[in-house]
């Protein structure tokens, strides 16, 4: 039997019950998400600033777990400079790296790579990373804080968020559908993830002696992640303190001679 409805009326029905089912399952998702960690950054806030030695030892964590699936194609050797490292240091961590490039016989080569070369990739293109990891690339690093909402939080409960198979309610393992040789995030969407967990108590032993637990090596990678995606954030900030107090100056000269100009009239 036909709908005696009009068709605009039949559309709009749809619609609305369609967006009511897209509502009710984005709701249900929600619900199924605790929220993120909320840690304390020192960059955070108008006068925050990069907790340099946090993250010196982040790009260690980096470099010693991370850059085995992640790259960074966006960040220089050179670059760590800024991060505090020397001249001497970078040199050297540069030179561990073997690069391709072209010969002056225009044949291909492996060299040692120099400050200006970019962080090398852990695998030669794309399509090889997906391969070696299950279909799916691993993300970039660089730019990763700006990229994913809740920023540093998001990161950090990614890296703390894992939970063991044995350790999982029923309840958990239906919802998300995880099996025994799957790995579980409470704060990855959907909860099952492609990455098993990278950092545990002991994964890195710091050069500085810093006590090398779970939460501090995933607060110190964030560190790390947070400067290269911004590194010029302090410098930004001090612009706008300084704009603020120029206006706020500006702003005091402006009332004066409005007072000024204007005493004779009343």
């Amino acid at each position: 039997m036909r709908s005696k409805l009009p068709m605009h009326k039949l559309i709009l029905s749809g619609a609305t019950a369609l967006a009511v089912l897209s509502f009710g399952a984005t709701a249900i998702a929600a619900d199924d998400m605790p929220p993120l960690p909320q840690h304390e950054w020192d960059f955070q806030g108008l006068f925050g600033t990069y907790n340099r030695a946090a993250a010196q030892r982040g790009f260690q964590v980096y470099k010693e777990v991370c850059s085995a699936c992640h790259s960074m194609n966006l960040m220089s050797y050179r670059n760590l400079e800024e991060l505090g490292l020397t001249e001497n240091q970078v040199k050297a961590l540069a030179s561990e790296v073997q690069v391709a490039d072209i010969g002056d016989d225009g044949s291909p080569i492996e060299r040692p790579a120099r400050p200006s070369d970019h962080f090398k990739p852990p695998f030669p293109n794309e399509a090889a990373a997906a391969t070696a990891n299950g279909g799916k690339a691993p993300p970039d690093l660089s730019v990763i804080i700006k990229a994913r909402e809740g920023g540093p939080n998001y990161v950090y409960g990614i890296l703390t968020g894992f939970v063991p198979y044995d350790k999982l309610t029923p309840e958990q393992i239906k919802a998300s559908d995880v099996k025994k040789d799957d790995n579980y995030n409470k704060y990855f969407p959907g909860h099952r993830i492609a990455m098993p967990q990278p950092l545990t108590d002991g994964k890195v032993n710091y050069i500085d002696g810093t006590k090398n637990t779970l939460d501090q090596e995933a607060s110190d990678v964030v560190e790390f992640l947070a400067w290269a995606s911004e590194p010029h954030l302090e410098a930004r900030k001090r612009t706008g303190v300084r704009a603020i107090l120029f206006m706020l100056v500006l702003a005091g000269l402006m009332y004066a001679v409005k007072r000024s100009v204007w005493a004779d009239k009343h």
